[in-house]
């Protein structure tokens, strides 16, 4: 993502205070600053940096519960860090700001509204450090209104260090928003700064508003993954930045991982045959299932490409479309393994979870070579990968005109014991009620036939996605006949 263009917009030689002290001087900007919870440390920042009054219109902080639903409405979730409960924040506030001060100074003026809402490591640190914060803001005087809302995971382990990192997060967003916002790479760049990652995590960011209308979120959530701001983003059929823990907190999640260049049939028959598997399992709440379709970093890059190669961003967005299209959820991760993946999950859902593969990678998974880094090695992967409620669900593959399964799977003789007692367990069980005849089609092969518009390629996907790539010349569609 980075370019010398970008990295000379950003200006990294500046200090937390130093932002601070830049937006107080600007005589457009002013308006207010509500946090709740944990976060009360970054309108701090602003009245330390000295000329305050040409920015701070308001400092609120309503701590108690009582009194936050008094002002901000009690909200049906009744969780206190919640995005709901910022919209709520940002309505109240920015609404005032305007109601107030518009007529006196809204020539002038670029009006804004931030809020957070945060909980920060309790005393006993039995829970996990999180939180909203937004940035309602004008980019002209008289102008519509933007928002930007981040959610953040706090990592250090001391409550006072978790309130400084999101004072500092809470500046560096107010100054992006008013001096990066037609730039977003340095945008997102610019929001670790004088942080590191081992600080915080960002999982979740989305730009609304008429200024941001060239801004895909799609691919905002794909560059958090990429810079390592977090192992996973998450969006759902409609395109929308969603924050995975609100999304599957307490639900049962089937994840089928794949390419998908493009979704051909045997894709869909995977996911329709998995989740009805996962569905018949007897301590499953079927009204609590989520599905997820999830595509990995490596996942979006050339089959023989290394780590440092770069992602076609169109390509990415094409099978997001397609994806979405079908009404799927997707994830986007870093976990080339599936220990990594359920580890992930396992920390924002207790309930039975289901993870849907090919037979491919059951070997894959069965390959000590993958976890030569791990002290334990394949032992260790496992111990987290089936420590709790987890089930994979094998569709088989066709070889040399034999069908492969969880049955016909063949290890290592001390690997076998291990096999096996996963199977008695009931950790590992077969799709059968799948269609034979996906079985006979790969998908490079399909592929080809797309960018060749060999006769007949449409047959093996589903009508939806065969429409689309004629209708927006997708994966190479129509440069054959160039």
């Amino acid at each position: 993502m980075a370019t010398s263009a970008t990295n000379d917009i950003h200006r990294k030689d500046i200090s937390t205070k130093q932002k601070a002290l830049t937006i107080n001087l600007d005589p457009k900007i002013y308006g207010s600053f509500a946090e709740i919870g944990a976060g009360q440390d970054v309108a701090a920042h602003f009245f330390k940096a000295g000329a305050a009054a040409g920015t701070i219109a308001k400092t609120m902080s309503a701590y108690d519960m009582i009194f936050s639903d008094s002002i901000y409405g009690v909200q049906q979730a009744r969780r206190y860090v919640s995005e709901s409960r910022l919209i709520s924040m940002l309505n109240h506030e920015y609404s005032l700001v305007m109601e107030r001060l518009s007529a006196m100074r809204g020539e002038t003026t670029t009006f804004f509204a931030f809020a957070a809402t945060f909980a920060a490591l309790n005393y006993h640190k039995t829970n996990d450090g999180h939180g909203w914060m937004g940035l309602r803001f004008q980019m002209e005087s008289n102008g519509d209104f933007h928002d930007v809302i981040i959610h953040v995971n706090l990592l250090d382990n001391d409550n006072n260090l978790q309130q400084q990192a999101a004072g500092i997060l809470g500046v560096n967003l107010m100054y992006a928003c008013f001096y990066y916002k037609d730039h977003p790479t340095v945008f997102l760049e610019s929001l670790m700064d004088d942080l590191s990652r081992d600080r915080i995590q960002i999982d979740m960011i989305r730009f609304e508003g008429p200024g941001f209308n060239k801004i895909d979120n799609r691919l905002m959530s794909l560059h958090l993954v990429t810079l390592g701001y977090t192992d996973a983003a998450l969006f759902g059929p409609d395109g929308k930045n969603l924050q995975p823990s609100e999304v599957l907190y307490k639900k049962h999640v089937v994840v089928v991982r794949g390419r998908f260049r493009p979704l051909i049939n045997v894709h869909l028959d995977m996911i329709n045959t998995g989740v009805e598997k996962f569905m018949s399992e007897p301590d499953i709440d079927r009204d609590k299932v989520t599905l997820i379709t999830e595509l990995t970093l490596q996942a979006l890059k050339e089959r023989d490409a290394d780590d440092s190669a770069e992602i076609d961003e169109k390509d990415f967005l094409d099978r997001v479309d397609i994806l979405c299209s079908l009404g799927q959820t997707v994830l986007i991760s870093n976990f080339h393994q599936y220990y990594k993946l359920v580890s992930y999950l396992s920390k924002i859902t207790k309930l039975k979870l289901g993870v849907v593969l090919g037979y491919p990678n059951l070997e894959y998974i069965f390959s000590e070579n993958h976890y030569k880094n791990l002290p334990g090695g394949i032992l260790q992967a496992f111990a987290t990968l089936f420590s709790r409620d987890v089930k994979l669900f094998i569709y088989p593959t066709l070889r040399d005109g034999e069908i492969w399964n969880s049955k016909k799977f063949s290890l290592p003789p001390h690997l076998i014991d291990l096999y096996e007692y996963l199977l008695v367990n009931n950790k590992i069980e077969d799709i059968e009620n799948y269609n034979k005849n996906n079985l006979q089609v790969e998908t490079d092969s399909v592929l080809e036939m797309v960018k060749a518009n060999q006769a007949g390629w449409e047959d093996f996907m589903p009508v939806e996605v065969s429409a689309m790539i004629k209708m927006r010349n997708l994966f190479g569609y129509g440069t054959k006949n160039e």
